[in-house]
Parts: C-alpha cells; structure tokens; sequence
C-alpha cells in the first residue's frame, strides 16, 4: 500500500498504489497481475485478468480442482491473454542444465528417471484438507519437471502411499508419504516419491540414468544425506541433521523464483515466450489425478483415462 501524504520514498523506487477492492485491479492500467492467493482464487482471478486483457502469472494450481483447471485453461486460450503457471523448478539452473545435457546426447538414451519432494516437516493440520493430497499438492512438481526435461509424456502411472505420522493426515483422506511408478511414452521408467517428514532438510532432487552417463540435480553441500562410510563426512546437529540443509522449498529455489517472474516480465513486456503456458499447467494435473486414481483404486491407471 502505499505511505501516508508526504512519506519519503526511495529515490526512483516506483509508487506504489493502495487499492480499495481486489476488483479494482482489473482497470488500474496494469502491465501484468501475479496470483498468490488462496488456491480456490486462482481460476476466478486468473479469469477475470484474462477477461481485462492483462498478462497474468500465477502459482499452481490454476485451480483446486480438474474441472476448474480445465475451465481456466480454456478461458485463456480463447482470450489470447498471457497466462504463465508457477513451476518453479523449470528455472532451477541444474534443472535447466540436465534438460540440456540429455537432449544434447551425452546420456545416450534414457532408461530410468527418479524425481522426490521431501519436506523437513509436515504443513499445519489446517491446510491439509484443503490441499488436494500429496499428489496433486507437491509431487505435481515432480510429474510437470519430469515431461519437462524428458520431452516426453507418462502413458502409465501405479502409485502408492502411507500414513506413519500425524493422524490429521489420514483422517483428511490424505497420505503423508507415497510414490508412483511410471511408464514414459518411450519406455522410460519413472519414480517420484515425496514425503511430509523428512527431519534430516528439504530435499529435492532429479536423477537421469542413460545408456551413456548419469547425472543428479540437487545435489550440493546442502543435500540431507550422508554417504557411507562417514569418514571426513561434515558434523551434524543432533539428530544427524547437517547444519545447512536447506530448511524448505523457498529457500531451496529462491533463485528458481526470482528467474520465473523475470521471465514473466519478459513475458508480460512480449519479449519472449511463455515458458510455462496453461496448458502444461493442465498436463501436470492430469498425471496427478492420475496418481490419485492408481492410489485409491490400487491398480495401474493409463492417462488417457483421466483426459479431455
């Protein structure tokens, strides 16, 4: 908002402008609007930036459900508006690396691929039921990083998960814990796995096996694992977490977020592309809805049936 009459302001820092009512930014002249509400805002403000002819960005999911993902995904291609979704980890510089080195061929062709999400500690209780599950909620990441440094697409998914921690999580119908095997349309097998309890720091890394070379993003000084045997390994806190394990996901890719919104001022300004349009938006969510069905089914599930 901005500062009372008279207040001093940096100089050359932009004026920053109080509004009385979130409608009121869809006729303020603006040049971009960045979506960081409640997930069940996202579609209706996604939509109405649309319908006022302004680039938008906003965080996943563009909606909390398939439906409402699919409804706004239409309403931007039929409006011709901007819209780029917030995967961040496309613009994570090892991310970003190992797309390169496997389209460039120095992995030889891909065998196996393994993508994890763990999280130090579990989200407050509240949030839970309202997070869609572990699935559409973290491991998407996993699923949309996945179709992204492959180029390829999931034809196949059998997941699974568990409950070994707070009961909230079972009670809300949720796992605090699972994986999903699956099968890329190439022949390339998949893992993603992801956790709510992971003490030791956040951890998140992509493993590319090839018939030529093996590579690994994520893994620095930070990653909260030890190798065996120990020898010279760093000292640890009590209870074998490093001192300085990442302590989350923003801290993990701070950078990955500053280089996505540059991006989408690119973007907004029309100079460049959209490098993360609706529609991948959706292909992420179809693969976890996907997931979603092989866990409560207990069954291999193709991704066509989830598809429109």
């Amino acid at each position: 908002a901005a500062g009372p009459p008279g207040a001093a302001r940096p100089s050359g820092a932009p004026r920053v402008t109080a509004l009385d009512e979130v409608g009121d930014l869809f006729s303020a002249g603006l040049d971009g609007l960045v979506v960081a509400a409640a997930t069940d805002a996202h579609a209706g403000l996604v939509e109405r930036a649309v319908a006022a002819r302004i680039p938008v960005f906003c965080e996943k999911p563009l909606a909390s459900d398939l439906d409402g993902t699919f409804q706004t995904v239409a309403a931007a291609a039929a409006g011709g508006v901007p819209v780029q979704v917030g995967f961040q980890r496309r613009f994570d510089s090892g991310n970003a690396a190992a797309r390169e080195a496997l389209a460039s061929g120095r992995l030889g062709w891909l065998h196996t691929v393994r993508s994890c999400s763990f999280d130090p500690a579990p989200p407050p209780a509240e949030y839970v039921p309202t997070s869609g599950g572990l699935f559409r909620d973290c491991v998407i990441h996993d699923l949309d990083l996945i179709r992204f440094v492959t180029g390829r697409e999931v034809v196949r998914v059998m997941a699974s998960g568990s409950n070994r921690g707070d009961d909230f999580f079972r009670e809300c119908g949720d796992i605090d814990t699972g994986s999903a095997l699956l099968v890329l349309d190439d022949g390339t097998l998949g893992l993603v796995s992801a956790t709510r309890y992971n003490a030791a720091g956040y951890d998140s890394r992509l493993e590319l096996f090839g018939s030529k070379d093996s590579i690994v993003t994520g893994m620095d000084d930070r990653t909260p694992v030890s190798a065996l045997p120990e020898g010279d390994a760093p000292e640890s806190e009590p209870g074998g977490a490093p001192r300085h394990a990442y302590s989350g996901f923003m801290e993990r890719f701070a950078d990955a977020y500053d280089a996505e919104l540059r991006a989408f001022v690119d973007l907004a300004a029309g100079r460049r592309g959209n490098p993360c349009p609706p529609e991948e938006a959706l292909e992420a969510f179809y693969l976890a809805e996907a997931c979603e069905l092989s866990l409560r089914e207990g069954r291999i599930v193709g991704t066509e049936e989830v598809r429109r």
